[in-house]
């Protein structure tokens, strides 16, 4: 699995214009095809805490199939960071990067911490992840037990103790499912927890 690791920016109150500077926040950052790992090892050498959740799956190579690590979300990735103009422009001139969600440099679109770490308790659990469509609507539940314990999610799909719990990005438009034994999953509570909160979907 793919870990953020680096050094952060130093932590500043104010730009070099004497403007308020935003507290730091997760952002989604658009790269182009295949370029998600390059972004990363850039980020992370220039300072920004980057972080790039990964899956692996199954490819048939040579007539063999073995498990490849992939992005999990083609094309994104996160960064943490209070983004100001000078920062802004220094993600930009990254090579393979498109652009930061959001309408410009001071009107960016955050990604819900509880969001990032949902998936981040995902990815150091070393469970099996499997793409899946993205889902906004529905029944939310929460797992009791086990590597993912607290974690609140969409459950989508059962069989016979095993199901898929679905965690989503809202910004980006897209999910990953995670298998989970069912005798582990109750009802979410109707008010959202503050954290490990997910969008939920219809039960399959």
């Amino acid at each position: 699995m793919c870990r953020w690791e680096g050094v952060r920016f130093p932590t500043r109150n104010r730009t070099k214009r004497g403007e308020a500077l935003a507290s730091a926040q997760w952002f989604a950052i658009w790269t182009h095809s295949h370029c998600e790992q390059l972004v990363h090892d850039q980020l992370t050498t220039k300072g920004f805490r980057a972080f790039l959740p990964v899956v692996r799956t199954w490819s048939r190579r040579a007539g063999r199939q073995r498990l490849v690590p992939r992005p999990m979300f083609p094309g994104y990735l996160f960064l943490h960071h209070a983004v100001d103009k000078a920062s802004h422009l220094e993600i930009l001139k990254t090579k393979g990067v498109v652009r930061i969600l959001g309408e410009r440099w001071d009107r960016l679109t955050p990604v819900a911490d509880v969001e990032i770490e949902a998936l981040q308790q995902v990815v150091n659990s070393d469970l099996m992840v499997l793409p899946h469509a993205y889902l906004r609507e529905g029944q939310r539940v929460r797992i009791e037990a086990g590597p993912l314990a607290g974690v609140e999610g969409l459950f989508v799909r059962s069989r016979p103790n095993r199901g898929l719990l679905v965690l989503s990005v809202n910004l980006v438009h897209q999910s990953v499912a995670v298998e989970v034994d069912c005798t582990s999953v109750v009802p979410a509570s109707p008010t959202p927890r503050p954290r490990l909160v997910l969008e939920s979907s219809p039960a399959l």
